[in-house]
């Protein structure tokens, strides 16, 4: 069966779209007729071809969001966990979650657990959502595992939009600083070029100016192919494994960005880790699913190596204590936790003070970055003016 968008307007005259699944076109029509609609278009679905200039058409971190917390509302009016995810397939949801909810369906009409059937699309679910929706289903309690997974992505979502966004403003400022480069020594300063063509001994920054202007000129071409060449390279580049574990090391190695990376790698590390002890998970096990949502494979590295501590009868603060993501105050907090047994606490203050202090570096960065790439910018190119107004100036002692 295929699955088909449409456009279509009930009996008041009202505008309805949705999605719905038929053998053909015209099986989706009589189907759309069915249910009270007059249709006015009708296509098939079809996902776009992987390539570098179209957008994905999986899933997204904001379908899967939506997903979650619908489910975990429906589970808590009472309805069931199959009815729950038709009733999302025929809402408004986007083709990619809709195709990937009607997999689901068919599985759990097959007799699959829910666990069973979220576990065989690894490229949505990660293996702590598949587990903790199994300890759900086995200790009944699958609507409060869903809330607390919903409340995790959302902050996973705004924390990828916090990153962007600070990273958006500088970019921009450094655009349109090299497209002001550009126009200038490609447009401005070629019209200016023919005061001086008869001038000896010109200004060292006259003549620099010049030969850069003519540089640019001469090879703009293999300039523009470069730029869009490097920047192909960077994206395609970004994906491979070797770049990314290249990245995540220089990462590691520079101060300010060390810093980040170690504050999202421990909100994302603790805040699965108190997923899973509130779920009953034992401390191993949590260890062992949370240490997947580590992304910098050299922390993960370490991280790694104090679960094998752990599991070699290591207490949990010690071996904690020698990864990079714990300074000292929060191994003191370890240490209370686990004296106390209420590590699931300690982990949620943990995430949360994490939070705290990466949105307060980004509102840092962010306030540091934008008068930064402003002086930059007007470093730069009042540089060019200046070099520009003082070869006019010295027109006036060269001789002609």
């Amino acid at each position: 069966m295929a699955l088909y968008l449409y456009k279509a307007y009930d009996n008041s005259g009202a505008k309805s779209d949705g999605q719905i699944e038929a053998d053909s076109k015209q099986a989706a029509f009589a189907e759309i007729k069915k249910l009270g609609l007059l249709p006015a278009e009708i296509t098939e679905y079809k996902e776009a071809g992987k390539s570098l200039f179209s957008f994905s058409s999986s899933v997204s971190l904001a379908d899967l969001e939506f997903l979650t917390a619908e489910l975990s509302l429906l589970l808590e009016s009472g309805v069931r966990i199959d009815k729950g995810i038709d009733i999302i397939k025929k809402t408004k949801a986007k083709p990619a979650l809709a195709k990937l909810l009607e997999e689901i369906s068919r599985d759990l009409k097959k007799g699959k657990n829910l666990s069973e059937a979220v576990s065989e699309h690894s490229d949505v679910f990660d293996p702590l959502y598949c587990n903790l929706i199994e300890l759900g289903e086995a200790s009944g309690n699958l609507s409060e595992i869903f809330a607390d997974l919903a409340a995790d992505l959302k902050f996973k979502r705004d924390l990828r939009s916090k990153i962007i966004g600070s990273l958006t403003y500088p970019l921009v400022i450094f655009f349109v600083c090299l497209l002001s480069i550009f126009f200038i020594f490609n447009f401005i300063i070629p019209k200016m070029a023919g005061m001086f063509s008869e001038g000896a001994d010109l200004p060292w920054y006259t003549q620099f100016m010049l030969d850069t202007s003519a540089w640019i000129s001469q090879y703009q071409g293999i300039l523009l192919l470069g730029s869009v060449g490097a920047v192909v390279g960077l994206v395609t580049g970004a994906k491979r494994p070797g770049f990314i574990k290249w990245w995540q090391g220089v990462s590691l190695r520079l101060p300010v960005i060390k810093h980040a990376v170690i504050i999202v790698e421990r909100i994302r590390f603790n805040s699965g880790l108190a997923m899973m002890i509130k779920s009953g998970v034992a401390i191993d096990k949590s260890l062992e699913l949370s240490t997947g949502n580590i992304e910098n494979q050299f922390l993960r590295r370490e991280m790694e190596i104090a679960k094998q501590k752990v599991k070699r009868g290591s207490a949990l603060t010690p071996a904690l204590k020698l990864t990079s993501l714990y300074p000292d105050f929060f191994i003191s907090l370890l240490e209370v936790g686990e004296e106390s047994g209420n590590l699931e606490r300690v982990f949620d203050e943990v995430a949360n003070r994490s939070r705290q202090e990466f949105e307060s570096w980004t509102e840092r960065m962010t306030t540091l970055i934008e008068p930064l790439m402003i002086l930059f910018m007007g470093g730069f190119i009042g540089g060019v003016v200046v070099m520009m107004l003082l070869s006019m100036v010295s027109m006036n002692d060269i001789g002609f």
